[in-house]
Parts: structure tokens; C-alpha cells; sequence
């Protein structure tokens, strides 16, 4: 049954905060944002300053994010009902998720490069960075990685079968492609039930919940797969199942992209792709925590 959508409506309601939906672009573009502040503070002769800037992840998410709430406060308005239909057919909605996916992968790339690179002498550095500067590098590309889920989540709800799979790739950067899979099919189902790894117990603290929800949803999900896998008459064991298995296609791709990039990289990288995929994937369960 279609919803109409009468004129009245239509001429009186706007999206009044429609134009906001592109500062979804500030995370994954703020580290190409900071190379000329880092290189005018080079200039200037603040070479220890100049590294700050390379902390704008952890920034932008426990400084600017906060101040904007409280400047701005809760947000009670809704669109009418009759305006449902229009506004989910309405691709610009779809289209600010995935532009998010290649300025997200470009960051990446970058800081894989700014962790890594022993001459920065064209950002005004006399060789590489100071290691502290290097974590806060791989915290920014990890916030990234923690907004994607949320990105990831959003595609990942829809049928289109194109969406589906930009949620994976979006994923592949914290390690946890499983996510698709244990939260559709998993979290959905259980939510608030002790059988929910999602759901944090009663007077349990954050750090009880890390582990127990991490290897929860993985195995949750693993085990899930394996359950549709056999509902179609095939064997979770079976290698002609293993590239339709959508757990393990998406943690193909992790393992494609970062072995691509350790291998141009080098070895050196693995703290940053460890830092930044734990990093990651911790901000989503902060959120399922609270």
C-alpha cells in the first residue's frame, strides 16, 4: 500500500538540517584538512606544534562533538509521516553514505603513509614523526574506521544488494566485517536478552564488556553464517561456500587491503593497522555499552 504525500504537506515541510548531512565529510577528509596547517606551523618553526594537528580524530570526537551538543542540545523534531516515503526515495540521503567510502579509504592510505614515511620534508619535518605523533595518526584514521560502522550500519539495513556490500567494504577497515551479519541477524533478534553479547549486563563496567561483546558477536556471527549456509543445503566446511560466506568475504577484504598496504609499507605498519582497527571497532561498543 503507497503512502501519498498530499501538497500541503509537501510545500509546508523541509529538511531544514538537509545541508548538514554533507558534515558527515569532515572525518574522513579532517588529515587532508591538517597538512597545511602542520606545513605553516613548520614554516613558522613550531615543529613539535606542528604534530598536533595530527591528533584531529580523537578531536573532533571529544572536544568538537560535545561542544556542539551543548551549544545545540537535543534534537525533538521529526518529519511528518507523510513524508516518509518521499524522503526514502530521496538518494541524496543515500548518496552522503557512500561518498563517505573513498575519502574514508584515501585517509587511510594517507595515514598509512604519514605513519610509516621517514622523510616528511615536504610537510616541512626533518625526517618522520615523533611517535606520539604516529598514534595520534593512527587514533584519527581509527575514527574513521568507528564512524564507518556507523555508515556501514546504515547500508547495511538496506535491501539493495549494492548497499549491502559498500557496508562490507566499509567495515573491512576496523577488522569487522562480522558486524553485518551478528547485527542484522543477531542484535536484532536478542537485544537486551543475556543472550545479546550487544547488551551489556547489569553492573557490568566497559571494560568487562569490551572482550565478552567482541568475541561474542564474532563467534555469534560465525555461528549464523554457518546456520544459512546449511539451510541452503551446504556444508559451512565445504571451500566451494567459503567466498559466499559472508563472514568470510568480508574478512577477505580486510585482509586483501591491509596486506596491500603492509606490503608497500612494510612491516613497520602493523601497530598502525592494529591501533586504528581496535580503536575502531571500540567506539561502536562504547555506543552498545551505553
Amino acid at each position: 500500500m503507497s503512502v501519498e504525500v498530499s501538497d500541503v504537506n509537501t510545500e509546508q515541510w523541509r529538511d531544514r538540517k538537509r545541508h548538514l548531512w554533507l558534515m558527515g565529510l569532515i572525518a574522513p577528509t579532517a588529515l587532508f584538512v591538517m597538512l597545511p596547517l602542520i606545513w605553516a606551523l613548520n614554516q613558522a618553526g613550531w615543529h613539535t606544534l606542528a604534530q598536533v594537528p595530527l591528533w584531529i580524530g580523537p578531536g573532533l570526537l571529544y572536544v568538537l562533538l560535545p561542544i556542539l551538543d551543548l551549544k545545540f542540545g537535543p534534537d525533538g523534531e521529526n518529519p511528518p509521516e507523510e513524508m516518509m516515503e518521499q524522503l526514502a526515495n530521496d538518494k541524496y540521503y543515500r548518496y552522503c553514505t557512500y561518498v563517505y567510502i573513498p575519502f574514508q579509504y584515501a585517509s587511510v592510505i594517507l595515514g598509512a603513509y604519514l605513519f610509516t614515511a621517514k622523510d616528511l620534508s615536504w610537510l616541512g619535518f626533518d625526517g618522520g614523526l615523533a611517535w606520539w605523533a604516529k598514534l595520534g595518526v593512527a587514533l584519527s584514521v581509527g575514527v574513521l574506521g568507528g564512524v564507518g560502522i556507523n555508515t556501514a550500519h546504515e547500508m547495511g539495513h538496506k535491501k539493495e544488494n549494492l548497499e549491502r556490500w559498500l557496508a562490507k567494504i566499509t567495515l573491512a577497515q576496523t577488522f569487522y566485517g562480522h558486524f553485518y551479519i551478528e547485527h542484522n541477524r543477531g542484535h536484532h533478534v536478542r537485544v537486551a536478552t543475556p543472550e545479546d553479547p550487544a547488551s551489556a549486563r547489569f553492573g557490568e563496567n566497559f571494560w568487562e564488556f569490551l572482550p565478552r561483546t567482541v568475541w561474542g558477536a564474532l563467534k555469534s556471527s560465525v555461528e549464523l553464517e554457518a546456520q544459512r549456509i546449511r539451510r541452503l543445503g551446504r556444508s559451512p566446511w565445504d571451500p566451494r561456500t567459503y567466498l559466499k560466506n559472508d563472514v568470510l568475504n568480508a574478512w577477505l577484504m580486510s585482509v586483501v587491503f591491509f596486506g596491500i598496504l603492509i606490503a608497500v609499507f612494510g612491516p613497520a605498519l602493523i601497530p598502525f593497522v592494529l591501533i586504528q582497527g581496535i580503536y575502531g571497532f571500540s567506539l561502536l561498543e562504547s555506543v552498545n555499552y551505553l
